[in-house]
């Protein structure tokens, strides 16, 4: 290693372009046997700069929605599931519906792929640059009823609120108390008044939410903003989980969707 050499990494390593670091000596053999000109040197150099800042941002953005599984939708077995609508789904994942902060609802019977379908738009999501949370609804009731006691509500709500899309898995499983119909408006308030779109999964039809909320003001207001700019696709068929023969195990389908 010559003393240019020495002193370029050490450049590189103080400017934190470890990308460039990373692929300099495989760009330097290139451009040693003339592959690469000039400019074309410092231009894939930036290139592999950038492309590893995309991926460490996708996976620091991918750890902070918390899926249960790293689901995607180019493994979506449709051919498994003819009834599911998948000219609609395939629609859902041009995204144009999160740029505009309208919301996705998933409902149908147990077991038909909608918690996979929620998290695989979500990658999808994650990969073009969004900020995503995944969370089971009881999971956000339990959070927002401990901010009453410990008074950071406020601040657990706003978390909430923050990212770009928020999904919540298994809603209107049950009958909600007002302390918890009170939170969900106030969170799907808070995110409809800064567009930010929602994913829901159910299995229950919005149509059957309603008589869950205690005060049927409330459900209405807060079914309203959600039901009402939200795109809606029922999902159903034979069960989305895989079949395993006695005494078959496979590390990759250790979770079940729902």
């Amino acid at each position: 290693m010559t003393i240019i050499d020495t002193a370029l990494r050490d450049s590189l390593r103080a400017l934190k372009l470890s990308g460039m670091l990373q692929t300099l000596d495989a760009r330097l053999v290139q451009a040693h046997a003339g592959e690469l000109g000039h400019l074309e040197f410092l231009q894939v150099l930036c290139h592999d700069e950038i492309s590893r800042r995309e991926t460490t941002s996708i996976a620091r953005r991918l750890a902070k929605a918390k899926f249960e599984q790293q689901a995607t939708l180019e493994e979506f077995d449709f051919a498994a599931s003819p009834k599911l609508p998948a000219a609609q789904i395939r629609d859902l994942a041009a995204l144009r519906w999160l740029q505009t902060g309208e919301s996705v609802i998933l409902y149908g019977p147990v077991g038909v792929g909608k918690t996979h379908l929620a998290q695989a738009l979500g990658h999808l999501a994650v990969r073009r640059g969004a900020d995503v949370r995944f969370t089971k609804t009881s999971r956000t009731l339990a959070d927002l009823a401990g901010g009453h006691a410990d008074r950071t509500w406020t601040k657990r709500l706003g978390e909430l609120a923050r990212p770009d899309l928020l999904i919540l898995d298994d809603f209107a499983m049950r009958e909600l108390t007002a302390p918890q119909a009170d939170d969900l408006y106030e969170l799907v308030s808070e995110r409809a008044r800064t567009a930010k779109s929602m994913i829901i999964t159910s299995n229950r039809a919005p149509v059957d939410w309603y008589p869950l909320f205690p005060n049927p003001v409330v459900a209405e207001s807060l079914l309203d903003r959600l039901i009402n700019t939200s795109h809606q696709v029922f999902m159903n068929g034979p069960s989305y989980r895989p079949n395993k023969k006695p005494g078959h195990t496979n590390s990759t389908t250790t979770k079940t969707d729902k």
